[in-house]
């Protein structure tokens, strides 16, 4: 399993629509992406423009080729991206440990 880790910074003003409209488009859109298995996302206390997505994938590929090379990812980003006040960067992890 590998964890896409997306640092959003959203233009000030505008967490209430985006608060919506990410949610919204992790479950009518990236939810149906081959390889999806989960999400999160959280938003910041101190920098309330911030918000951390965490997209949980079957493999690397399923996000870096299946959903950025394929027609959902477009809807997504119309979706969310009028909201970015920069690209988002965005990492890959796979787990090394975690609590019981």
């Amino acid at each position: 399993m590998i964890l896409e880790l997306a640092d959003i910074r959203i233009q000030p003003g505008q967490q209430a629509a985006f608060d919506e409209a990410i949610v919204r488009g992790v479950t009518t859109v990236i939810a149906q992406a081959k390889g999806f298995r989960g999400w999160k996302v959280e938003k910041g206390i101190e920098s309330p423009e911030r918000y951390v997505l965490q997209i949980f994938w079957e493999t690397l590929e399923d996000h870096t080729v299946h959903f950025r090379g394929g027609p959902l990812f477009a809807q997504w980003r119309a979706i969310v991206g009028p909201f970015f006040a920069q690209p988002p960067v965005v990492e890959h992890f796979t787990l090394l440990g975690k609590s019981s």
